[in-house]
């Protein structure tokens, strides 16, 4: 009777070890297919990030992406690099790392949580970046929504491999997810911004200055580079002569005071009887209003 006792007990625990040795749902065969298939999606955001990096590193209009279009404004925005890096060379990063996991785990047991980590991360960005140029920015950039395609394809692809552990897995990359967006919220809404901090003297009296002769700045609040332009002037900003042309939104009709102005283009600075469009730096401002700038 013990010997009988003892062999199922034996069965019953190698059959337990097998189990928990099973690194997933899927045969070797199909593991193999589908991270060869990532790395191909992989490879084409290496590619497209590249090419949308080299466009904001050497400040050129990528193609099919005119001044003042949709995608201008887009790759033009706050939105558009963190922490001076461009948003596309964190893409870049993040699809080459993709890559050298689907290659390096391609048909063996138990990869897949890694892929399923890095996936969901740069997902979580991507959503949060298509949001805010869909909601904020009212613009929308067709480089960006096709990676937005190919990291969710990723995505999809790293979830159907099904490593053992993958619902654990999902859970934590959806949590490390939602952190990297909030830090990003945080970042993009100015709780680590020095504009917080103390005003710069000279940059404070600059903008006094602008204010007490006159000058006139135009702008609208989706406007990339009338948000770049206040961000020159660091704490300063709030003492701008600053005119909203488009408190309606994007393609609303200009305000009085803009239409009066003959304004065309954002941002306009109108200094005594000079025009001046496009972003200018405190130094160009104060020379136009014949401020006295201390080098």
């Amino acid at each position: 009777m013990a010997k009988s006792k003892h062999r199922p007990q034996s069965v019953s625990s190698g059959t337990s070890r097998n189990i928990s040795k099973a690194p997933s749902l899927l045969p070797s065969g199909s593991r193999t297919a589908l991270n060869l298939l990532i790395l191909t999606l992989a490879v084409a955001g290496i590619l497209l990030t590249t090419y949308l990096t080299y466009s904001a590193s050497f400040e050129v209009h990528p193609a099919f992406c005119s001044e003042g279009s949709g995608c201008d404004i887009v790759q033009s925005s706050r939105w558009a690099t963190f922490l001076g890096i461009p948003m596309a060379l964190w893409g870049l990063f993040t699809y080459v790392v993709i890559a050298v996991l689907a290659w390096s785990g391609r048909g063996k047991p138990g990869s897949g949580s890694a892929l399923i980590y890095v996936a969901m991360s740069g997902f979580a960005v991507s959503a949060y970046l298509t949001v805010v140029s869909v909601v904020e920015i009212e613009a929308t950039c067709p480089y960006c929504l096709t990676s937005f395609a190919i990291i969710t394809t990723i995505l999809g692809l790293s979830l159907v491999q099904r490593p053992l552990n993958w619902g654990k897995s999902l859970k934590e990359a959806v949590v490390i997810g939602l952190l990297i967006v909030g830090v990003l919220h945080l970042h993009y809404s100015g709780w680590f911004d020095p504009a917080a901090g103390p005003e710069d003297p000279q940059l404070q009296a600059l903008a006094i200055h602008l204010n007490e002769t006159g000058a006139k700045f135009y702008g609208a609040y989706w406007c990339p580079r009338c948000q770049e332009q206040k961000a020159e002037f660091l704490s300063s900003e709030k003492r701008l002569p600053y005119v909203e042309c488009s408190s309606g939104g994007r393609g609303s009709a200009l305000t009085a005071p803009c239409v009066k102005a003959d304004i065309k283009t954002y941002p306009t600075w109108v200094i005594g009887e000079r025009r001046l469009t496009g972003l200018k730096t405190p130094q160009e401002l104060a020379r136009a209003s014949g401020f006295n700038w201390q080098e």
